[in-house]
């Protein structure tokens, strides 16, 4: 099947090896349903955001931009990073390490920066790690992405995604290869910061614009999904559930602790 949009920009040989090592399983075990992709733009930097709910969906969400003429430059996680000959390979590639809830995070920023200086698409998922909420609905977002969309000036692209999951649940550890899952990707219009650019960053503006995105990010996931979105989105850190790792192992330790202290 044809991409619907070419790629125009040089890939290089990390990025090109890549898309040899991941497209070809991509092709075989997902049935894909594009929407709108036309609205991510076809060149020019800009801040794509999305909602996380699978640790195979970094490779689903690239694929949607890729075949949509873009090269995806990621905001990961630094773990990724470490893991050997990939780490190494991601950081060629041009991705973007992200040492998080630490103060080292500020790195990330200036290159995200950089980047989108130099005409890069930089993907980031506001909310920071796969959702929390029992079905999987967006959660609070962190506000890097409205930080450097709002430092940039550059638009910000709003996409849903849905169906990687049935791939691979939210730290399950066997994927379920077939049959083939549908993966469904809708693109968005620029989320509308107009208003905030001119205005300081301080933390009332861009937890304003980090909503505005969490919001169109959430609309998006409705159309492609269907059911109702919580009415109060989910919050890890009034919820009391641990803002990164796995949130199962967490509460399995929990359990421990309380039933060693109960003397059971």
């Amino acid at each position: 099947m044809a991409k619907p949009r070419k790629l125009k920009q040089k890939r290089g040989w990390a990025f090109a090896t890549c898309v040899a090592i991941v497209e070809p399983p991509l092709l075989a075990v997902t049935k894909r349903r594009w929407i709108d992709g036309h609205k991510l733009p076809a060149e020019g930097g800009c801040v794509v955001v999305g909602n996380h709910i699978s640790h195979v969906d970094p490779f689903t969400f690239a694929h949607f931009i890729y075949d949509h003429g873009r090269m995806p430059r990621y905001l990961a996680k630094r773990e990724v990073f470490d893991i050997p000959v990939l780490g190494k390979l991601a950081g060629k590639a041009g991705q973007i390490p992200v040492n998080r809830l630490t103060l080292d995070a500020a790195d990330a920023f200036s290159a995200a920066v950089a980047a989108i200086g130099n005409g890069e698409c930089v993907v980031v998922y506001p909310e920071g790690t796969i959702s929390r909420e029992p079905d999987l609905w967006p959660m609070t977002g962190k506000t890097g992405a409205a930080r450097i969309a709002l430092t940039t000036g550059c638009p910000v692209i709003p996409i849903a995604q849905w169906g990687a999951h049935d791939i691979l649940a939210p730290y399950a550890k066997k994927p379920r290869l077939f049959p083939r899952k549908l993966i469904t990707m809708k693109a968005g219009d620029p989320v509308d910061l107009e208003d905030l650019r001119d205005q300081p960053l301080t933390p009332e503006v861009l937890r304003e614009a980090t909503t505005r995105i969490m919001d169109d990010v959430t609309g998006l996931l409705t159309d492609i999904r269907g059911g109702h979105p919580p009415e109060v989105r989910f919050d890890p850190r009034t919820a009391g559930v641990a803002q990164i790792g796995n949130p199962n192992e967490d509460a399995k330790r929990r359990r421990n602790r309380n039933g060693t202290g109960s003397g059971k």
